[in-house]
């Protein structure tokens, strides 16, 4: 049985893997080297015995399409790694006021008795039912009379109006399987509220805001519509880049596009490896008996 099951894993990490190595291998190929048929998928490491591999597997590696991504590409001579930074500012700010709101609202929501608690509930998450583009006309119109249009503030605040029904409903359920006893504990020996919150809720709370913050900032990174209808030239992001990049003269540099999409990814990854201690253990929290 352990035969079996190493030999699913590492079939799973292969499928899982595979188009990220394709990714990496493209982004150091040359345009006809991507788009060539049958495909291209082993760096060139041979001598002239291995011509025939060369003419069907075999690339010859170049840093090209990560050299194109330093060039500008506006008036104001911005480059991709501007871009990048307008969306690591914009997601990581979103994230944390999201989490943060979200953390607070649910913990309300789980330790008070609330009025018509389930209404509530049911009218935050309701915000994430409607596609962006169904509201972006109105957003549009609301941001140009505060003059948000073209600001990073604009987007950090939308993603984080969209962002807290996810964190109030995943927060609540962590904070739910907290035990009270802890508390009550705390409130006895002379705790206030606020301070209980903050020394017993938030660290019990961390696997579950670990998670909560993933997922923020996967969805704002990520977000294209608000991004491309509300910004055009102070905080163009990455996935309003990468779109600009399909309507070249030249087709869609694919070299280029993998290697800006590799340093799109990398953010996230060395994020969820900070926290990934939190995340295993989120997986089994609420184990934890009153």
């Amino acid at each position: 049985m352990k035969i079996i099951r190493w030999i699913v894993i590492i079939l799973y990490f292969c499928v899982a893997v595979m188009p990220l190595a394709w990714m990496v291998a493209t982004s150091f190929k040359t345009k006809p080297a991507a788009i060539t048929t049958p495909a291209k998928f082993l760096p060139f490491a041979g001598d002239e015995s291995t011509m025939n591999l060369r003419e069907t597997v075999l690339f010859e590696p170049t840093v090209e399409g990560y050299r194109q991504l330093a060039r500008p590409y506006t008036n104001k001579n911005e480059t991709f790694f501007r871009f990048l930074a307008n969306s690591l500012v914009i997601g990581l700010i979103s994230t944390l006021a999201a989490v943060g709101l979200g953390t607070s609202c649910a913990y309300g929501f789980s330790r008070f008795r609330i009025a018509g608690s389930r209404d509530w509930l049911f009218f935050i998450l309701s915000t994430r039912f409607l596609p962006p583009m169904a509201v972006v006309m109105p957003v549009l119109m609301m941001y140009r009379q505060f003059s948000l249009e073209n600001t990073h503030m604009g987007l950090i605040v939308l993603y984080t109006a969209f962002n807290l029904s996810l964190a109030v409903w995943l927060m609540k359920g962590f904070i739910d399987d907290i035990p009270r006893a802890y508390e009550e504990a705390a409130l006895v020996d002379g705790y206030s509220r606020l301070a209980t919150f903050r020394r017993i809720i938030l660290p019990h709370a961390s696997t579950g805001m670990a998670v909560t913050a993933v997922f923020c900032l996967i969805s704002a990174l990520n977000e294209y519509g608000f991004a491309v209808t509300l910004n055009n030239s102070e905080a163009v992001t990455v996935p309003v880049f990468f779109a600009g990049l399909r309507g070249t003269t030249d087709g869609v540099p694919w070299p280029q596009l993998a290697a800006g999409a590799l340093l799109f990814v990398i953010p996230v990854a060395v994020f969820t490896t900070l926290v990934r201690k939190h995340l295993l253990r989120g997986v089994t929290f609420g184990t934890i008996k009153q």
